[in-house]
């Protein structure tokens, strides 16, 4: 094998990154051309989801709360502890659908 061997092996190796990285980029643009449309719906209906499921639990919470209040009244406001805790599984929901949907995201652009 002579330098000038070693120097045409470079060439086609540079070639061939350079031509994996345009048909990688090419279909990035083919794939946001589809799924232009898709992203705004996507994104408004992400929006409402992540809104309900934290906000069905907090309003259970407090409802829960209110009734506990009536029957057991006491040193401690029921309704203020099960607002918190509906609220914080109610984040902890939204944080399971987000992190669903963004691990799609990214299985989609691998």
């Amino acid at each position: 094998m002579t330098a000038n061997d070693g120097e045409k092996e470079k060439e086609l190796i540079k070639k061939n990154e350079f031509i994996d990285r345009v048909a990688d980029r090419e279909a990035h643009k083919i794939k946001a051309r589809n799924e232009k449309n898709r992203n705004i719906w996507f994104g408004l209906g992400m929006m409402g989801t992540i809104g309900w499921s934290v906000a069905i639990p907090t309003l259970i919470g407090i409802a829960l709360g209110i009734w506990l209040d009536t029957k057991w009244p006491g040193r401690i406001s029921w309704t203020l502890s099960f607002f918190f805790a509906g609220l914080v599984l109610g984040c902890l929901n939204a944080w399971y659908w987000v992190n669903i949907e963004q691990k799609k995201i990214e299985g989609n652009n691998e």
